[in-house]
């Protein structure tokens, strides 16, 4: 015999409310105390309650799926696949599915699909970008847009000149004085604000940063051959921070096949955190962006925007956290382990791919 389907109605009774309170208090709608929605969801957990999809949809007049819109070369980096779960997880939480769209899949009608735009990243350049904006369903950026068409109906942003800006004063702190920067290329708000921030930084502190651009997804083996010019162009350079994701490897092969180590009179760093940083030997010093809890972020505003629960051209801030590891100098143990996550017997570092 098969479970019985817990309703709204056993809801509304078990939490001792009225069954358009209930609903109020599961949707987020309505004027309902927070004590009392608390308590009505806490109840809802308990029995088990799933609401019904297809009668949400119908009564908010939508399509109850909201667009995901990354860069083109996401899906090869770690940390837009992470950030695409953590949206997705979110989304799911408040009854939504959630559509990826890639390239010309994003233009077109969109807003006959969707009930609202996810934009990770979003770049000038992109042609598809301006077109989603003025779609006419409410849109959220991943960093903001720094394009001059309709702006977003809300944003969720990290501060990436003070994430740079702490990497560069850590690898000061541990002796660098002659720094490099891999740098994105590209006019996404990231890409922008490392270049600037490296530019200011240098004027600071009175020591120019050397710039090599790079692709937005460079690999690590366009970030080893960029590494390998700027450390031969200019031998003083005494750290190299790697922007794109993944590609900070690349930098350590670069230095093996100089004759530098790694740690010692190069130090490295990426403004990136992920699996390659974590895993490479040495391990990489890197500013953790939270990717999953990021796309949570977006899809929780996104979601809050359109239940009314939250003003349009609302900004909300993300936080960083710079993961300190041996490939910045030696080992003090801010990494979480007992020797600062340090290979001690590093083998030379193979050609990447």
């Amino acid at each position: 015999m098969s479970a019985r389907i817990v309703t709204l109605l056993d809801v509304a009774r078990a939490a001792g409310v009225s069954r358009s309170t209930a609903s109020d208090a599961l949707q987020g709608s309505g004027r309902v105390a927070e004590a009392t929605r608390a308590r009505v969801r806490a109840t809802a957990d308990a029995l088990g309650y799933r609401p019904n999809s297809a009668a949400r949809r119908l009564r908010r007049a939508g399509t109850g799926a909201i667009g995901l819109y990354l860069p083109r070369t996401a899906s090869r980096l770690d940390y837009y696949m992470n950030l695409a779960f953590g949206a997705v997880a979110r989304a799911q939480h408040d009854d939504f599915d959630v559509v990826l769209l890639a390239g010309t899949a994003a233009r077109g009608p969109i807003a006959s699909r969707v009930d609202g735009l996810l934009i990770v990243d979003p770049d000038t350049a992109d042609p598809a970008v301006p077109e989603m904006l003025a779609a006419g369903v409410p849109v959220v950026t991943g960093e903001r847009y720094p394009g001059p068409s309709a702006a977003p109906t809300g944003a969720v942003v990290c501060d990436n000149a003070a994430s740079l800006t702490a990497l560069l004063d850590h690898l000061a702190d541990r002796g660098a004085r002659r720094p490099g920067l891999l740098a994105p290329r590209g006019d996404s708000a990231w890409a922008q604000a490392l270049r600037m921030t490296a530019a200011a930084w240098g004027e600071a502190h009175a020591v120019p940063v050397a710039v090599r651009p790079v692709p937005f997804a460079a690999t690590p083996a366009e970030a080893a051959d960029a590494a390998s010019g700027l450390l031969r162009a200019d031998p003083g350079v005494d750290a190299v921070v790697c922007g794109p994701d993944g590609a900070a490897p690349g930098v350590l092969y670069a230095a093996d096949a100089l004759g530098r180590t790694p740690g010692r009179d190069l130090l490295v760093a990426s403004c990136v955190d992920g699996t390659a940083t974590r895993t490479s030997s040495p391990p990489i010093t890197s500013v953790d962006l939270r990717p999953a809890e990021y796309g949570r972020a977006c899809a929780e505003l996104l979601a809050d925007i359109l239940a009314g629960r939250t003003p349009p051209d609302t900004v909300r801030p993300h936080a960083w956290e710079l993961r300190v590891r041996a490939s910045s100098g030696p080992e003090d143990g801010t990494d979480g382990s007992p020797d600062g996550g340090a290979d001690r017997s590093r083998p030379a570092a193979a050609r990447p791919h």
